[in-house]
């Protein structure tokens, strides 16, 4: 069955209620499709003890803050239901689940096919966002590696991990609180390229998304400005974080040279024996769906000019992170690009 709008949103998260937001303040006829069961995007999937690095006054989708949480920030399930109730609170058109498979040009307009529907748009905005597509590294003898592998996309809590040998790969955030986690029931090992770069302790996502605000205004304006240290690749200081540092667990090694069946082995030769790896080695977009486009590069992503695609004019990214617009994958950072995306694709189709 087909059927005829002025704009698709594929995807159903943070970025699409974001991008949504703004398309409801416009005459056009739009919809949004999500692959999931659910409101809630990514955080459906996350980690049980999951918790924002900023408090819930700075982590608000455009139009209606999100409640106090009781804690200083909001838990995994207190971001569901906001997510919930934001959509709900707003009425937006969304069908789910709908997993779009494909889209193909068709004169000036796209079609956007899932299994049994296509919609017919003259825009598609793509707010897919990275978490279904988690990125591992390609690692020497990992291929004969038997113990336990997952990504953090798919991990949820330490209880398989208990009295194991754990390695923990990957610098960023997710590292950090993975390795404050598991160590207080496993061994851990946590294993970055470079020294983890923490943060101050009084810094958080506040601190951030200003910083990030004042790169992109500099940029704007031709600016170059002397940061200080610190991005959004840093490790916040979060509680648990600050608590694994003074246990002394919060230490890593760098890079080993191979992996073997039941173990890995490091450039001296010694081995370690390894139960289960965890893998913080981040994400890339979730965009299979433009597979037989041609667009996509030879990094995994789309020219872009801003959020707008430079060989495909009417389709557009936002919510993939600096990617397409500074702090774009946190949830008060997206309301920018979404604002000035839809912006764009109005005066396209000339309302």
């Amino acid at each position: 069955m087909q059927h005829e709008v002025d704009v698709v949103v594929i995807g159903g998260g943070q970025a699409a209620l974001a991008t949504a937001y703004f398309l409801k303040r416009t005459s056009l006829r739009y919809v949004v499709l999500d692959n999931q069961t659910q409101a809630g995007g990514a955080w459906l999937h996350t980690w049980d003890s999951l918790e924002l690095f900023s408090p819930s006054s700075w982590s608000s989708l455009p139009g209606w803050f999100m409640p106090k949480s009781e804690g200083e920030y909001p838990t995994k399930s207190e971001v569901l239901d906001y997510l919930t109730r934001y959509e709900s609170k707003y009425g937006f058109p969304i069908i789910r689940p709908v997993n779009v498979t494909h889209i193909q040009d068709e004169d000036d307009f796209v079609l956007v096919h899932s299994k049994h529907n296509t919609w017919k748009a003259k825009a598609v905005i793509s707010a897919t966002g990275t978490w279904s597509n988690p990125f591992i590294p390609n690692y020497d003898g990992f291929e004969h590696f038997t113990g336990l592998s997952i990504h953090s996309a798919h991990y949820k809590n330490a209880e398989i991990l208990k009295d194991k040998q754990v390695l923990i790969i990957g610098g960023g955030n997710s590292g950090a609180q993975l390795v404050a986690e598991v160590s207080k029931v496993a061994h851990t090992t946590w294993i970055t390229k470079s020294p983890p770069a923490f943060l101050p302790d009084d810094v958080d996502g506040r601190v951030l998304f200003l910083r990030a605000t004042e790169r992109l205004k500099a940029q704007q304006e031709g600016r170059t400005i002397e940061e200080p240290l610190g991005g959004f690749g840093d490790v916040v200081m979060i509680k648990s974080v600050v608590e694994a540092r003074e246990r002394g667990v919060l230490t890593s090694k760098p890079p080993f040279s191979y992996f073997t069946e039941n173990s890995i082995v490091w450039e001296n030769g010694e081995s370690q024996h390894v139960d289960a790896v965890i893998w913080c080695t981040g994400f890339r977009p979730a965009i299979s769906y433009l597979d037989s486009t041609g667009l996509i590069e030879s990094n995994g992503k789309i020219s872009l000019n801003g959020t707008r695609s430079i060989k495909k004019p009417n389709l557009w990214f936002v919510g993939y992170g600096d990617w397409c617009g500074a702090a774009s994958a946190t949830l008060i950072g997206v309301s920018r690009t979404a604002r000035s995306t839809v912006e764009e694709v109005a005066s396209y189709l000339n309302v």
